[in-house]
């Protein structure tokens, strides 16, 4: 495969030191262009690599004939979309345009409902891609949307329970919370802006999906690997619109350990103008957004990585029923953020993030993923994703919580049912 990167950001680094890493393991990937608007950056994470598949390029993100230009100069097969989602539309309309396959962590956004923001919803995270869904499985193309770890390998972990754990599913409640030190944005700026300030997405049968008051409903989830209990809360994620379309359940809920403190910091970030990701300001001779000043004045997850102790988990916290009994499992990712530095030169939120879509990107290129049109990581069969979760250093646990069913069971024979 012929792999273009775009965005030589926090993920994009990942991404290409996790496939140098991986040695002949990560060879599939015959050539990996780095692209960026910046270049000097592409430059730098190419010869980071150190080797001759990896190369650098200039891309604007924006503009669709630069995207196309180096997809057909290079002779791309996929490209792994890498920035900002403010940029997706274009991205992921030059892959279609150049006959590329595309493959993104974070789909097209959403905008509130006008006038009830939170309670219904309006335009929902991805619409615009799947509603052209028929035109790229007509052209006999395929993309993958929301790959990272949330949304994307925390979808896998649903569907394998969904298919090998439970007989009827109940609800699948994304969960996901860390003991890091040291503050600042453990991912992208604009993105945590986004996804903390939009109004909070739910899904129930019967009554599809709605939205809730930012920060809703916290509750206190205790993760594994050391990290204990996390005050988790409600914020807006693509699992709730991916997971439903694929797996037959009752509920499906995004929260995430955001601090009061950082809640706090955020509302006042909005309260003073700052978010805005529409209103243009001038500064000097130029004209650009709130929240674009923002990212160009707090230091994003490359800066702040280093400083940062202690561990992230990402999971899928999975109830129904299995055998006529109750049953509560959580299938999750544990990464050290020190480790991570260590083995990516990136944080551990930015490493688990590229994981994903370096494996799923790996499935493509063997066939062993192989569907036309737009879809989501959970259409796809998942045990083959979860068994190169280790070779890649991103290895799955599995936590069999108190239930009917594991009251009934040995639970070292229900541990080994999930794929180490």
């Amino acid at each position: 495969m012929k792999l273009l990167i775009i965005g030589a950001g926090g993920v994009g680094t990942s991404a290409a030191t996790i496939l140098k890493r991986a040695g002949k393991e990560g060879e599939w990937a015959e050539k990996v262009v780095l692209a960026d608007y910046n270049f000097t950056r592409a430059e730098a994470v190419a010869g980071l690599c150190g080797s001759g598949r990896f190369i650098p390029a200039r891309i604007d993100a924006r503009d669709r004939q630069s995207i196309k230009d180096v997809i057909q100069r290079e002779g791309i097969d996929f490209v792994l979309n890498a920035v900002e989602p403010l940029f997706n539309e274009s991205v992921f309309d030059a892959c279609f345009e150049a006959d590329a396959g595309y493959i993104d962590c974070a789909m097209t956004l959403s905008k509130p409902h006008p006038e009830k923001p939170f309670e219904k919803v309006h335009v929902k995270l991805g619409d615009y891609q799947f509603e052209r869904h028929e035109a790229w499985r007509a052209a006999g193309n395929t993309a993958i949307v929301g790959s990272g770890v949330e949304p994307g390998m925390v979808d896998v972990f649903a569907r394998y329970a969904a298919d090998n754990l439970f007989d009827t599913v109940d609800e699948v409640n994304i969960r996901d919370g860390d003991n890091y030190s040291g503050g600042g944005f453990g991912f992208s700026v604009w993105a945590t802006i986004e996804e903390c300030l939009n109004p909070p997405l739910i899904w129930e049968k019967g009554r599809g999906w709605f939205t809730t008051a930012r920060f809703s409903d916290p509750e206190t989830f205790n993760f594994p690997g050391g990290i204990g209990n996390v005050e988790v809360v409600n914020v807006e994620h693509e699992e709730v619109v991916l997971i439903p379309r694929m797996i037959d359940c009752n509920r499906v809920t995004f929260k995430y350990g955001v601090s009061r403190e950082f809640r706090q910091f955020l509302l006042n970030l909005e309260a003073a103008g700052m978010t805005d990701r529409d209103r243009l300001i001038a500064v000097g001779k130029e004209k650009i957004t709130p929240r674009d000043f923002l990212i160009k004045t707090l230091p994003g997850p490359i800066e702040t990585g280093g400083a940062v102790e202690g561990c992230g988990c990402a999971g899928a916290w999975i109830k129904g029923v299995k055998d006529g009994k109750q049953r509560s499992v959580y299938l999750y990712q544990v990464a050290d953020n020190q480790d991570c530095i260590k083995k990516y030169t990136t944080n551990s939120v930015v490493a688990q993030t590229a994981a994903g879509p370096v494996i799923m990107l790996e499935l493509l290129d063997s066939g062993i993923w192989n569907l036309k049109g737009v879809h989501g990581p959970e259409s796809f069969p998942p045990v083959p994703f979860i068994e190169r979760l280790e070779k890649y250093g991103f290895p799955a646990g599995m936590h069999e919580m108190d239930s009917e069913y594991a009251a009934s069971q040995d639970k070292q024979n229900l541990r080994s049912t999930f794929p180490r």
